[in-house]
């Protein structure tokens, strides 16, 4: 079974079709959605019913915290930018897409795998993945040997040994890994619709239960017309200037 692993959306209409195709052309079968399916971008309507088009045939997801923003209204300490997106999004959605967005669980967890956006530890309280020691922290919240994370906008695996010795690198675009039994692994697919890591190509990747192994992949798309999405809008240009430099 090969599944796409897909996280950090943020409304990003042309990152999520470019991804999706990409995916095909790979043969996914199977997908899990992480979460933060709008804030930023200027079409949280569109993105929202395809993710509920993927999960009404069998697909995984999960809620993350610009999903629970645009169900409550945004906290306190939200930062200005991110407030005005929420807000504009909460006046974007029907019912129907708002209920949708509710209706999400936190955590999705399987025997083997554990799909959540921040974190195993305190889903809820939406606590980044920075290092090792947060790495650590989730792996040992769950009896899952793979751990599947949004919330950061960058890839990154982390690996934990039998011994309690942890490691991480950034992955090679395109390139298998081969995720050993004798480890456990927390998998950071990187943002399709807001990547930060100064590449502005959209990320996820791909888990193959057959293969035992998981391959990251970047996906250019059309960053220019997504910006004018939300400059169009009326959204903070800053948000749409970013996409083109993946900050």
């Amino acid at each position: 079974m090969k599944t796409a692993i897909l996280t950090d959306l943020h409304a990003n209409r042309e990152a999520v079709q470019a991804v999706l195709e990409h995916a095909a052309d790979q043969q996914a079968q199977d997908y899990a959605l992480l979460g933060d399916f709008v804030g930023y971008g200027a079409d949280p309507g569109w993105v929202v019913d395809r993710v509920r088009e993927l999960v009404q045939q069998g697909a995984r997801a999960v809620m993350g915290n610009h999903d629970r923003a645009t169900i409550l209204g945004p906290s306190p300490g939200m930062r200005l930018e991110p407030r005005q997106v929420i807000e504009w999004t909460r006046a974007q959605l029907d019912p129907e897409q708002m209920d949708f967005l509710a209706s999400l669980p936190l955590t999705d967890e399987t025997p083997e795998r554990l799909y959540v956006h921040a974190n195993a530890w305190a889903p809820a309280d939406w606590g980044y993945i920075l290092g090792r020691f947060d790495a650590v922290r989730s792996l040992h919240a769950t009896r899952a040997r793979l751990t599947f994370c949004g919330h950061v906008h960058e890839p990154r695996l982390y690996h934990l040994s039998r011994l309690g010795r942890a490691g991480d690198f950034v992955p090679t675009p395109g390139v298998p890994i081969t995720l050993l039994t004798q480890r456990r692994w927390l998998v950071i697919p990187g943002s399709v619709g807001q990547p930060r890591d100064g590449d502005p190509a959209a990320c996820y990747a791909m888990h193959d239960t057959a293969a035992g192994t998981l391959t990251f992949w970047r996906v250019p798309y059309d960053h220019d017309s997504a910006a004018a999405r939300i400059h169009a809008a009326g959204l903070p240009r800053a948000l749409g200037e970013r996409l083109a430099l993946g900050v």
